[in-house]
């Protein structure tokens, strides 16, 4: 890399945006938020998730955030509509740019546990949600979460048993 040419790995004015996965786990009628412990948005509820490793599919990182953040174990049943989070400074530079793809997941076992990422965890309704400080997007992105998770029944599959289609990687828990 020359002298004065961008970081292609600086998260902070980023030269292109950063890939992201996060997985809302849902559980009866809640869904599992984290506070974030890092910037941007320190402290603001969210749902766990991270960057994409090389080799990793968005599924796979989902899950593997998940573990690492609050040592949850879940089933993805699918996946929602991507968010992207742009963060500029008072020159209009893009100071953060991360789109994330969120996944829709069953709880499956596991208490959650804040990790180093994590300032807190909840387990929050939507109308909980809607009170809180949230990352852009994550009410919208929550209903779809819950529509999919329904659609899918109590065991999460459509007809009761597995669906290979929506598993994200068969088998996959973290």
């Amino acid at each position: 890399m020359s002298a004065g040419a961008p970081d292609p790995d600086s998260r902070l004015f980023p030269a292109r945006p950063f890939v992201g996965a996060s997985i809302a786990v849902i559980r009866g009628d809640r869904v599992l938020l984290a506070a974030r412990a890092n910037e941007p948005m320190r402290g603001v509820w969210t749902l766990p998730g991270g960057l994409v490793e090389a080799g990793e599919s968005l599924a796979e990182a989902a899950l593997r955030e998940l573990s690492e953040e609050v040592g949850l174990l879940a089933e993805v049943v699918g996946v929602l509509s991507p968010t992207e989070i742009i963060v500029r400074d008072e020159a209009g530079r893009a100071r953060h740019h991360y789109v994330v793809h969120p996944h829709a997941a069953l709880w499956r076992g596991g208490e959650p546990v804040a990790g180093p990422e994590a300032l807190g965890t909840r387990w929050a309704t939507l109308a909980e949600v809607a009170t809180l400080p949230t990352t852009p997007g994550l009410v919208d992105t929550l209903r779809e979460a819950f529509a999919r998770v329904a659609a899918r029944g109590a065991d999460g599959s459509a007809d009761g048993g597995p669906d290979r289609a929506g598993m994200q990687g068969e088998g996959a828990t973290a």
